[in-house]
């Protein structure tokens, strides 16, 4: 029996990620848990990108500064592919709030603040498409061998 299909997810690490030098962990943190990068870049996130993005908090009162600091600073941008990969990131990342975030998780390792919270990840494969539409242009996702992917996923006891 084959690994079943791979999820693609989009992470954000957010300006105060970038800001606080904590992209390398946060993206090692993905990688060890066996997701595979298959887009990555830096970018200063324009306002009209971040109104579609987050257009479902428009009419709440945290929208104009979400948008405020969205676009304070850069962010990196990220394409994690994996098994499960939209519950896995989610896990992965913690509660919204870094007070209220388990420790092990990104936020609850690395946050404490009820506006900064170092990420985003998609919360649904139906959102991770329509925001990785948004992020990411044609062909930059790629799709590569995981040369790992047998120690991740454990493909021989799936085929036998």
């Amino acid at each position: 029996m084959p690994v079943p299909p791979m999820q693609t997810t989009l992470v954000l690490v957010k300006p105060d990620g970038v800001g606080r030098a904590l992209v390398g962990e946060i993206l090692a943190r993905f990688e060890r848990k066996g997701l595979q990068v298959v887009g990555l870049k830096l970018a200063h996130l324009g306002k009209d990108l971040l109104e579609r993005h987050y257009g479902e908090h428009k009419a709440k009162s945290f929208y104009p500064g979400l948008i405020q600091f969205m676009s304070s600073g850069p962010s990196v941008v990220l394409a994690l592919r994996g098994l499960n990969a939209v519950s896995i990131v989610r896990g992965l990342m913690g509660k919204t709030f870094g007070k209220d975030a388990a420790p092990g998780t990104i936020r609850g390792d690395f946050g404490i603040s009820d506006s900064f919270n170092l990420v985003h990840g998609s919360d649904s494969p139906e959102s991770a498409a329509r925001e990785l539409a948004l992020f990411f242009g044609p062909g930059e996702v790629l799709d590569y061998p995981q040369g790992n992917r047998g120690w991740i996923y454990d493909v021989a006891a799936e085929l036998s």
